[in-house]
């Protein structure tokens, strides 16, 4: 178990870079029954005791389908972390959002095929309620900071999670907008179902890098990271508005999400 300078609770899972928000930051290496996820990066923001995990690894080695999301997600658990403040890059299929938006989604699709779902494998029985799938305080904090921030965001949207690590086809876009989604990425499903599972509060700061495959003429990973790095100072900037907004006290569902879920024998 980490000690008393380890602890957090708060931590930013994304991309590589954030670790640079950190004051007094220490490096920490958690083992859990899972494996072993990268390295956390563990310091203060505005006086709050944050951790920095880079979901894909400090190189960006990991490809979506291939991120141990439980073995992070439980790492950041033995932190003391209750707090989750996410980002991911999505696609939009939604035409009102373009590459550069900013969105605080608030509803998840989840197309994953191969990703371990859950904690829960028995004999315990847990059947978690995700009416919110992203915590409404944190969402809340998130809108505030990047509307100070930035001009560009949207209030809600539903995020399609797909398998990866290849994009989309046009066919399978023109489906997800059928089922009303606005989004797709690959990494926010199961991470928030997992977070939601430890009573850890989670929710997603969304940056559009591509209209979704069929919506422009080809996809690509480079204008993903040409967009990322156009925005990489916006989304740090917010994230370190939204940290000291958060309240000390959650009085959100996420902090009660056990309380009737298990089934007794």
């Amino acid at each position: 178990m980490p000690g008393r300078r380890a602890e957090a609770e708060i931590a930013i899972i994304g991309g590589t870079g954030f670790e640079e928000i950190i004051e007094g930051a220490e490096e920490v290496r958690i083992g859990t029954p899972y494996g072993l996820p990268p390295r956390l990066v563990v310091g203060e923001v505005s006086d709050r005791r944050v951790a920095v995990l880079a979901r894909h690894g400090p190189g960006h080695e990991l490809p979506p389908h291939r991120v141990n999301y439980r073995a992070n997600i439980w790492a950041l658990k033995a932190l003391g972390v209750k707090r989750i403040l996410a980002t991911n890059a999505v696609g939009a299929i939604n035409p009102d959002m373009r590459p550069g938006d900013i969105v605080v989604p608030h509803d998840i699709i989840d197309f994953t095929r191969s990703r371990a779902q859950t904690f829960y494998e028995g004999p315990d029985v847990v059947h978690v309620d995700v009416s919110e799938p992203f915590c409404p305080e944190l969402r809340r904090v998130l809108l505030e900071a990047a509307r100070m921030r930035y001009d560009r965001v949207h209030d809600g949207g539903v995020l399609a999670c797909t398998e990866g690590p290849r994009f989309e086809t046009p066919a399978e876009i023109r489906a997800l907008r059928v089922l009303g989604a606005d989004l797709v990425g690959m990494t926010v499903a199961p991470e928030a179902f997992l977070a939601r599972e430890l009573e850890i509060c989670y929710a997603s700061l969304c940056f559009v890098s591509n209209m979704a495959a069929g919506m422009q003429e080809r996809l690509t990973a480079t204008e993903v990271l040409e967009v990322a790095a156009r925005l990489r100072d916006i989304m740090r900037s917010i994230i370190v508005d939204a940290i000291p907004r958060i309240p000390r006290e959650r009085k959100c569902p996420c902090s009660r999400a056990l309380q009737g879920a298990r089934l007794k024998a």
